[in-house]
């Protein structure tokens, strides 16, 4: 896998879980990556040092998206790194918290939100000027946004307005040669859906699915590395559900 040599790629969220799993795909097929993360620096540079030692290229940059000015910070940092091009922009920074209705906190709603969409959607404004023509952005929705899972109320309205965002930025960004879409994958057995880890999360996970197996954040990997690459110079504007047929 060569598709995407000369490119570079920013992966928010890149230092675990689906993130990791697709910053060190990108690296595999060619790109320069680099690998956003929160709170764990450490996470961060044992991707880079993953990538690095297959022989690829990366750099952990650090950025709060949650905070008003998270945005701005890491576009200004990318650029430092990049200069004047960034390929491909992977906006997989995400954070859930599962509540009922009556016991969803302000709080944790608003934190959502502004992890989930407002950082997104200003680190899309902010690297414009280096998204050139033929760059890619990756937006990781979920099932959530489709389909009533679990107590995940706020959390699937974060995803159900990413799913909008991806239509008008697609269809705004298009005459500029920039591509929008999105991988919407249902249940994965990382941190934030630790659930699928345990017997009832498992039973309930197979209970919805066509496939029978708890998806790994490696079955994520190669639809965004097609979404990143030349060979989807045809898809704009697409959520593509990668979810082994859940909720059919």
């Amino acid at each position: 896998m060569n598709s995407l040599n000369g490119k570079t790629a920013l992966v928010t969220g890149g230092s675990r879980g689906i993130g990791r799993a697709i910053a060190l795909g990108l690296a595999k097929a060619g790109a320069q990556v680099l690998v956003h993360y929160s709170a764990s620096p450490k996470d961060a540079d044992d991707v880079v040092s993953a990538i690095t030692q297959a022989g690829g290229r990366a750099t952990a940059v650090g950025a709060d998206l949650g905070a008003s000015d998270g945005a701005h910070k890491l576009a200004s940092a990318v650029r430092k790194i990049v200069g004047e091009r960034l390929d491909i922009l992977v906006n997989n920074a995400g954070v859930s918290s599962a509540a009922t209705i009556e016991e969803q906190t302000i709080e944790d709603f608003d934190r959502q939100f502004a992890v989930n969409v407002r950082g997104p959607y200003f680190l899309v404004q902010q690297l414009l000027p280096i998204l050139g023509k033929g760059s890619s952005v990756i937006f990781t929705t979920s099932l959530a946004a489709r389909s009533a899972v679990g107590n995940l109320s706020a959390y699937a309205a974060t995803k159900g307005a990413t799913e909008t965002l991806v239509k008008h930025f697609a269809a705004a960004l298009g005459k500029r040669d920039i591509r929008v879409n999105a991988v919407a994958p249902g249940v994965v057995e990382t941190d934030m859906s630790k659930f699928a880890r345990t017997d009832e999360g498992r039973d309930f996970t197979l209970g919805m699915q066509a496939l029978q197996r708890v998806a790994q954040p490696d079955d994520i990997v190669g639809p965004v590395v097609f979404l990143a690459s030349n060979d989807s110079g045809w898809v704009n504007g697409e959520v593509i559900a990668v979810d082994g047929g859940s909720k059919l």
